[in-house]
């Protein structure tokens, strides 16, 4: 896990290129370092599938290595000379096409495309629409990007090689995006480039959670490469060794760069749990917004509705088929009387011929003629007896399948009958008979059945029209309770606004009060200073001028007299100002109280009525939905 967070690259690969080892559950962490520069998007490095083979390339580190039974050669060309490659990605398979499609269809949803979208449109789009997403999927790397209106044929091609697709996609293909040999190609130089796209996003959320990293960056950077660079040399001198797995180099490398980097695995164990959290948490939320549950039933109620209809066509077809059946029985019966009846002739025809036979004496002509007709009335009745076993035959044959068709009718009137028990339709005294009669009685003819069961027909189409009234009404009735709660929500949020107001007005004349009791402390001082000032210039008066000691008593008690005066004055004030205060504050304070206990008194009639209501329609769609089951469950089993 902490591989996986330490990791610049997505789960995503950028293409369908098979890996060199193919080891699900590890893999090498060369790239799995957090940068501190943003991703540049030239020519991207894609390894090639390795060859079955003898061919063998030269490698710019050196000469290849000796020391193991099964030595390689190097995948890098020499002088960074590059190869045409095969695209290993099974384009022309139907389902991995259909998997390409709703993965772009979902990636051009997420991000806003303008133009409209269908899974169905993007089957076979014409070059227009493929030139669009191309530049759409682009703006998501270069929001400044415009596709030039000329030329486009050429143009799509020399983007997606700067970018570093490692296939080609010729300009001819460019005039027929749409067409089936086409299509796939350049479909998936389309995934090629959404894939580069979601790369880059994970990398800009990752340089966004990792960007404590940036500071010092330029030493961080040299020792990343220059650890970088240990790890890539060791690795590949292994690798030219006939090593395919570097489990233990890839622990040494994770733990230098956590060192480097200060990583903390607590941190990342926490994060790693809140993610899994939230995720569970969205995955919940999501399930519950995509049910509706009055649109499946209603689909539900369709789905059983042409069930019911298929029934009692095929009810229908069976009464049809069975009269067709008697009408056969009762003509091979017929004809078995008719042809036992012929051969009790033919017996009594024999016994007279050969009690004439026996009594007379005939000539060998005679003979011969008796033999001849002998031979001609045996084959009769062999022909004869022939015909009677078929008849038979076919006859038990007919009876068998008539049985058979007699039991399923009887086991779908078990099933039909024991349902309507359940939805007590059965007897004329349920429920929900209503006074008429549901039961079927099978094998009955005659104009009163058809009469009867058209009626019933009749009678369970205004029952379903009333139980999809019901369900509308219950509906409604839902709608117009959300829409109460909303609106006390509403009321709830305004009586907390005013609420807040009046907290903040309390808030201000706290700090008014403050200011004058500092402004009424400042005149205390204020006036404790004149008093000393005047008792100090008494004395010198005293001390000065003896001569005008009664004039100074005099201006001493007039000073006195007034300071008196003032002191009172202050103090009524002072008095004044404190009651004015008092009684904002208790007002304030039992308003206050008031507005919670009225919104306490609204909160809980609200909760009241919202619960009443939710546990109401929850019991009414349980009972539906046990019906609509029941229902659902035999109608499969029939």
């Amino acid at each position: 896990m902490e591989r996986g967070r330490l990791s610049r690259a997505t789960g995503s690969r950028p293409s369908e290129l098979p890996m060199r080892v193919h080891d699900s559950n590890r893999m090498s962490t060369a790239y799995t370092t957090p940068r501190s520069k943003q991703p540049s998007f030239g020519k991207l490095s894609m390894a090639k599938p390795q060859s079955g083979t003898s061919e063998r390339r030269t490698s710019f580190f050196g000469p290849r290595m000796s020391g193991a039974s099964m030595p390689r050669s190097s995948t890098v060309s020499g002088f960074g000379a590059t190869e045409k490659m095969k695209d290993t990605r099974p384009l022309h398979d139907k389902s991995y096409l259909q998997q390409c499609i709703r993965q772009l269809h979902e990636f051009l949803t997420e991000h806003g495309y303008p133009g409209l979208l269908s899974p169905k449109a993007l089957q076979s789009p014409s070059t227009k629409e493929f030139v669009k997403m191309v530049e759409f999927s682009y703006r998501q790397l270069d929001p400044t990007f415009e596709m030039p209106n000329s030329k486009v044929e050429e143009e799509v091609p020399a983007l997606l090689k700067g970018l570093g697709y490692p296939f080609v996609l010729s300009k001819c293909s460019m005039y027929s995006v749409g067409a089936p040999h086409t299509w796939p190609l350049a479909l998936g130089a389309l995934m090629w480039l959404v894939d580069t796209v979601k790369i880059y996003s994970s990398l800009s959320k990752q340089d966004l959670l990792f960007s404590d990293f940036r500071e010092d960056s330029d030493g961080i950077e040299e020792e990343y490469n220059k650890l970088f660079h240990d790890y890539t040399a060791e690795t590949y001198v292994k690798f030219m060794q006939g090593v395919d797995t570097f489990e233990d180099d890839d622990d040494i490398f994770l733990s230098k760069l956590k060192k480097l980097y200060n990583v903390d695995d607590e941190l990342l164990k926490s994060m790693e749990e809140k993610n899994r959290i939230l995720t569970e948490e969205i995955e919940v939320l999501e399930k519950e917004s995509q049910k509706d549950r009055l649109t499946s039933k209603r689909m539900e109620k369709m789905k059983l509705q042409c069930d019911l209809k298929k029934l009692q066509d095929y009810r229908s077809n069976l009464e049809s088929f069975e009269s067709n059946l008697q009408a056969k029985a009762s003509e091979l019966t017929d004809e078995m009387n008719h042809a036992a009846s012929s051969l009790e002739l033919l017996k009594q025809e024999k016994a007279e011929l050969q009690h004439i036979l026996q009594n007379q004496k005939f000539t060998p002509a005679d003979v011969e003629r008796i033999n001849r007709e002998k031979r001609e009335l045996q084959q009769t009745v062999a022909s004869l007896s022939k015909a009677l076993e078929n008849a038979e035959q076919h006859k038990w044959n007919e009876e068998i399948a008539l049985a058979k068709i007699k039991e399923k009718v009887d086991l779908k009137l078990a099933d039909y009958h024991k349902l309507a028990r359940k939805l007590k339709l059965i007897p004329v005294s349920a429920e929900n008979a209503g006074g008429h009669d549901f039961e079927l009685r099978p094998f009955e003819c005659g104009p009163g059945n058809i009469q009867r069961t058209t009626q019933m027909q009749v009678l369970l189409r205004k029952l379903v029209s009333d139980v999809e009234e019901e369900n509308s009404r219950l509906a409604n009735m839902k709608l117009s309770l959300q829409e109460t709660c909303e609106q006390l929500n509403l009321d709830i949020l305004d009586k907390n606004n005013d609420l807040k107001q009046l907290r903040e007005q309390i808030h201000k004349v706290d700090e008014r009060l403050d200011s004058d009791q500092q402004e009424l402390a400042r005149e205390e001082q204020d006036w404790a200073a004149e008093i000393e000032a005047a008792e100090n210039h008494c004395k010198l008066l005293e001390k000065k001028v003896n001569c005008g000691y009664d004039e100074a008593m005099q201006q001493q008690k007039a000073a006195q007299q007034q300071y008196h005066i003032v002191l009172q004055e202050t103090n009524e004030e002072r008095r004044t100002v404190a009651n004015n205060l008092a009684s904002v504050f208790t007002i304030a304070a039992n308003h206050l109280s008031n507005t919670e206990k009225c919104l306490e008194d609204l909160h809980g009639r609200v909760h009241r009525l919202c619960s009443k209501a939710v546990e109401e329609d929850e019991d009414v769609v349980q009972k539906m939905w046990e019906i609509l089951a029941d229902i659902k469950s035999k109608v499969k089993r029939s």
